[in-house]
Protein backbone atom coordinates (compact mmCIF):
# COMPACT_ATOMS: atom_id res chain seq x y z
CA UNK A 1 0.00 0.00 0.00
CA UNK A 2 1.50 3.26 -0.86
CA UNK A 3 0.62 6.19 1.12
CA UNK A 4 0.84 9.99 -0.06
CA UNK A 5 2.38 12.44 1.56
CA UNK A 6 1.06 16.06 1.38
CA UNK A 7 2.37 19.08 2.56
CA UNK A 8 1.69 22.93 2.14
CA UNK A 9 -1.66 24.08 3.91
CA UNK A 10 -2.14 26.49 6.63
CA UNK A 11 -4.30 29.60 7.20
CA UNK A 12 -4.18 32.41 4.99
CA UNK A 13 -6.24 35.57 4.38
CA UNK A 14 -8.95 36.26 1.83
CA UNK A 15 -7.43 36.79 -1.91
CA UNK A 16 -3.60 35.44 -0.51
CA UNK A 17 -1.84 32.00 -2.17
CA UNK A 18 -0.74 28.49 -0.76
CA UNK A 19 1.11 25.71 -2.41
CA UNK A 20 0.32 22.82 -1.78
CA UNK A 21 3.13 19.61 -2.60
CA UNK A 22 2.17 16.06 -2.48
CA UNK A 23 4.68 13.36 -2.75
CA UNK A 24 4.67 9.80 -3.93
CA UNK A 25 7.01 7.20 -2.68
CA UNK A 26 8.70 4.35 -3.44
CA UNK A 27 6.27 4.26 -6.90
CA UNK A 28 7.54 5.49 -10.70
CA UNK A 29 5.66 8.48 -10.30
CA UNK A 30 4.97 8.62 -14.46
CA UNK A 31 2.93 5.89 -14.40
CA UNK A 32 0.62 7.67 -12.51
CA UNK A 33 -2.00 9.90 -13.03
CA UNK A 34 -2.73 12.97 -10.19
CA UNK A 35 -5.63 14.45 -9.01
CA UNK A 36 -6.41 16.78 -5.70
CA UNK A 37 -10.01 16.71 -4.05
CA UNK A 38 -11.04 18.67 -1.03
CA UNK A 39 -13.83 18.19 1.93
CA UNK A 40 -15.13 20.83 3.93
CA UNK A 41 -16.86 20.10 7.10
CA UNK A 42 -20.27 18.52 6.70
CA UNK A 43 -19.75 18.17 3.18
CA UNK A 44 -18.98 15.33 0.66
CA UNK A 45 -15.25 15.26 -1.29
CA UNK A 46 -15.05 17.12 -3.90
CA UNK A 47 -12.48 17.04 -7.15
CA UNK A 48 -10.37 20.13 -7.61
CA UNK A 49 -8.13 19.57 -10.54
CA UNK A 50 -6.50 16.34 -12.12
CA UNK A 51 -3.51 16.06 -13.94
CA UNK A 52 -2.45 13.44 -16.61
CA UNK A 53 1.02 11.37 -16.70
CA UNK A 54 2.76 12.85 -18.42
CA UNK A 55 1.49 16.55 -17.25
CA UNK A 56 0.14 17.22 -20.84
CA UNK A 57 -3.50 17.67 -20.04
CA UNK A 58 -5.15 19.22 -16.78
CA UNK A 59 -8.70 19.87 -15.70
CA UNK A 60 -10.45 21.45 -13.11
CA UNK A 61 -13.34 22.00 -11.32
CA UNK A 62 -15.21 25.30 -12.38
CA UNK A 63 -15.30 27.03 -9.15
CA UNK A 64 -11.38 27.33 -9.30
CA UNK A 65 -10.55 27.61 -12.66
CA UNK A 66 -8.38 31.02 -13.29
CA UNK A 67 -6.92 30.48 -9.86
CA UNK A 68 -5.86 27.07 -9.22
CA UNK A 69 -2.67 25.26 -11.22
CA UNK A 70 -2.08 21.89 -10.89
CA UNK A 71 1.37 20.92 -12.32
CA UNK A 72 3.66 17.64 -11.59
CA UNK A 73 7.35 17.76 -11.66
CA UNK A 74 9.60 15.05 -13.21
CA UNK A 75 10.68 13.44 -9.75
CA UNK A 76 7.84 12.36 -7.95
CA UNK A 77 5.63 15.63 -6.39
CA UNK A 78 2.64 17.19 -7.84
CA UNK A 79 1.30 20.42 -6.75
CA UNK A 80 -1.47 22.84 -6.20
CA UNK A 81 -0.79 26.42 -6.63
CA UNK A 82 -3.78 28.09 -4.98
CA UNK A 83 -4.23 31.90 -5.57
CA UNK A 84 -6.84 34.73 -4.48
CA UNK A 85 -8.26 32.00 -1.88
CA UNK A 86 -11.77 32.82 -1.05
CA UNK A 87 -13.20 30.85 2.12
CA UNK A 88 -15.38 28.76 0.53
CA UNK A 89 -11.75 27.26 -0.34
CA UNK A 90 -11.66 26.03 3.23
CA UNK A 91 -11.33 22.24 3.05
CA UNK A 92 -8.99 19.56 3.81
CA UNK A 93 -7.09 19.08 0.58
CA UNK A 94 -5.75 15.51 -0.26
CA UNK A 95 -3.45 14.24 -3.15
CA UNK A 96 -4.73 10.74 -4.97
CA UNK A 97 -2.65 8.50 -7.73
CA UNK A 98 -4.64 6.31 -10.15
CA UNK A 99 -2.50 4.10 -13.41
CA UNK A 100 -3.51 4.43 -16.60
CA UNK A 101 -4.35 6.94 -19.16
CA UNK A 102 -6.78 10.00 -19.43
CA UNK A 103 -8.12 12.38 -16.79
CA UNK A 104 -10.48 11.06 -14.24
CA UNK A 105 -12.33 13.61 -11.67
CA UNK A 106 -14.43 10.26 -9.66
CA UNK A 107 -12.48 9.59 -6.26
CA UNK A 108 -13.27 5.78 -6.73
CA UNK A 109 -11.16 5.82 -9.82
CA UNK A 110 -8.15 6.70 -7.97
CA UNK A 111 -6.26 3.53 -6.28
CA UNK A 112 -3.45 6.06 -3.60
CA UNK A 113 -4.26 8.89 -1.60
CA UNK A 114 -2.13 11.05 1.59
CA UNK A 115 -3.48 11.42 4.42
CA UNK A 116 -4.74 14.65 3.30
CA UNK A 117 -3.67 18.67 4.71
CA UNK A 118 -5.87 21.54 6.28
CA UNK A 119 -6.64 25.01 4.33
CA UNK A 120 -8.07 27.25 6.39
CA UNK A 121 -9.06 31.18 4.53
CA UNK A 122 -10.20 33.39 6.49
CA UNK A 123 -12.30 36.58 5.42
Amino acid sequence: QVRLVESGGGLVQAGGSLRLSCVVPGRTFSNYAMAWFRQAPGKEREFVAAISRTGSMTTYTDSVKGRFTISRDNANTVYLQMNSLKPEDTAIYSCAARGGIGLRSVADDYTYWGQGTQVTVSS
